[in-house]
């Protein structure tokens, strides 16, 4: 076995054999049905830590010549299938690292040691075939071809880590995108070429060097999206399994969503927190919060107000089609909003083209990129969110009021009240730290309509539930009877216990306070 040639199974049998190991060789009937067709080329892009190099070297281990996989596979998914014998270790793998290359290159073209090291593995089996002197991969594999007809699967993990690390570099960029265009494209040697990486594939102007491959990203994984992350049924199986707590569990790492499964969860950050006992932020990048603190502090109008929004619970529309996947040429706030949601710091809805904070995890590191500085207004509403909630849950409807007008002045500079939308944003960010102990849900629907903001209580919380209805330019009261005419309490399925209706008016004409609030206690 090799290193870049046929790198056999070692890897995979340790994945299979670590403490906590979740079965996704079914991929593997995936990228079988893709096998030799228009469709093989594939781009899978997702943020790190969600198991994309793991995925390559399970299909090293089933695809690479000169090993035997089969035990390996005994007893998972992949071995039901009718066709998993057909292709389990016939063909000549080549695995590139590209993370690897550029930081061996050092002074050295990136490519040219590539193909420098790979043709001298090469050689020692195949090395009759081709001239001593031959330096381009391509030609190499073009002349073992002709003269074997045996095809080459490529694996290629990190694929963009020149266009994250090399960012101004665009020469090299474009260089590095035609030699793999050169490489793969149209070349009768490819069987199946898989790619991974953060982001997808680079864009100059209207096409792509890489215009073969099919992305499946965070914007859409097609059918790939089981594959992204641990589903839903697989983390309430490790949580049963490890004794850990689902409902808190999911507040910690899910929220990343796509068309069939709507619960995906961070693979990194929940296996660490079985093994740890203990719910906490793992999910460590070489996107720091110093980093994400950059991207929330472009300045393009409107992107700090729908970041808050965002914090507040609500979800943001953005236009996806105009991001050019790279770090660096940012047009508008869509492309910065993009990126952040190719990296992992928001969650993606392809249907409703709207993104979200998706989980506990993330809004941790946009706490930390936010106390760095130039957003001490947010902070403090944070901060006081904590008392805001004691308020509530005392029915102490004056300090609520106080508390709800002192949010809106720290925000003020960044929202802007016109509507009750904008008001349900305002009233999710100053409840800010309720949801350590709840759910927040907005536009619940319920009875005849829907709840502006419900806040359902964690199981571990024993605390009440909470409707709030929020009204502009009308009153409290009106709030209140809204919430009972409309049976909002009844929405909250599979709940009974105390609920909290909260009624809460803003009068922007107001000359003594903009907020009012009635609390009413009832029992489901």
């Amino acid at each position: 076995m090799g290193i870049y040639l046929n790198p056999g199974n070692k890897s995979f049998y340790e994945s299979i054999h670590s403490p906590i190991y979740v079965d996704k060789t079914e991929l593997i009937a995936r990228t079988n049905e893709l096998m030799g067709t228009r469709d093989k080329f594939i781009c899978i892009s997702r943020p790190r830590r969600f198991g994309k190099s793991m995925t390559l070297e399970m299909l090293a281990a089933y695809y690479s010549l000169g090993c035997n996989s089969e035990e390996l596979f005994k007893g998972y998914k992949i071995e039901s299938h009718a066709d998993f014998r057909e292709h389990l270790n016939r063909y000549d793998v080549i695995f590139l690292n590209m993370q690897r290359f550029l930081g061996r290159a050092q002074n050295e073209d990136v490519t040219e040691y590539l193909e420098q090291v790979v043709i001298a593995e090469i050689r020692q089996a195949y090395g009759e075939l081709f001239s001593e002197n031959e330096v381009n991969l391509a030609a190499v594999l073009e002349q073992i071809y002709v003269a074997t007809d045996r095809q080459f699967v490529f694996l290629i993990d990190e694929w963009d880590c020149i266009m994250r690390e090399k960012q101004t570099d665009e020469a090299l960029q474009r260089h590095y995108l035609d030699f793999l265009r050169n490489l793969l494209k149209d070349q009768p040697y490819v069987a199946l070429a898989y790619m991974t990486g953060i982001l997808p594939v680079k864009k100059y102007g209207s096409h792509s060097a890489l215009n073969m491959f099919f992305e499946y990203s965070m914007t859409n994984q097609y059918v790939f999206e089981e594959y992204t992350g641990f589903t839903e049924k697989e983390v309430k199986e490790l949580c049963g399994q490890y004794h850990m707590d689902f409902a808190k569990t999911s507040s910690w790492y899910d929220g990343y969503r796509f068309r069939k499964f709507k619960h995906i969860y961070n693979p990194r950050s929940v296996a660490s927190a079985m093994r740890c006992q203990d719910l906490a932020s793992y999910w460590t990048t070489t996107e720091t919060y110093d980093a994400l603190k950059i991207y929330i502090d472009m300045d393009f109008d409107g992107l700090r107000a729908d970041i808050v929004h965002m914090l507040g619970g609500g979800d943001i529309r953005v236009n996806t089609l105009g991001f050019q996947n790279d770090m660096c040429n940012f047009r508008t706030k869509d492309d910065v909003l993009t990126l952040l949601i190719h990296l992992g710091y928001l969650g993606y809805d392809s249907e409703t083209e709207k993104a979200f904070i998706p989980n506990k995890e993330i809004i941790r590191e946009f706490e930390n990129a936010m106390s760095a500085g130039g957003w001490q207004e947010i902070m403090r509403i944070l901060k006081e969110s904590e008392k805001l909630l004691e308020d509530t849950l005392s029915c102490d409807e004056e300090n609520v009021a106080k508390g709800l007008d002192r949010a809106h002045t720290e925000a003020s500079s960044i929202l802007s009240y016109n509507d009750e939308n904008s008001l349900s944003c305002a009233i999710g960010l100053a409840y800010y730290s309720a949801r350590k102990d709840y759910k927040l849900i907005r536009e619940l629907p319920a009875g005849h309509g829907f709840a502006d903001v419900v806040f359902l209580p964690l199981p571990h919380a024993g605390k009440p539930a909470i409707i709030v209805e929020l009204k502009y330019d009308k009153s409290a009261c009106a709030a209140i009877r809204q919430i009972k005419e409309r049976h909002y309490p009844e929405a909250l399925k599979g709940y009974s216990g105390e609920i909290l209706l909260v009624g809460v008016n803003y009068d922007k004409d107001s000359k003594d306070k903009s907020h009012s609030c009635i609390i009413e206690k009832m029992t489901l």
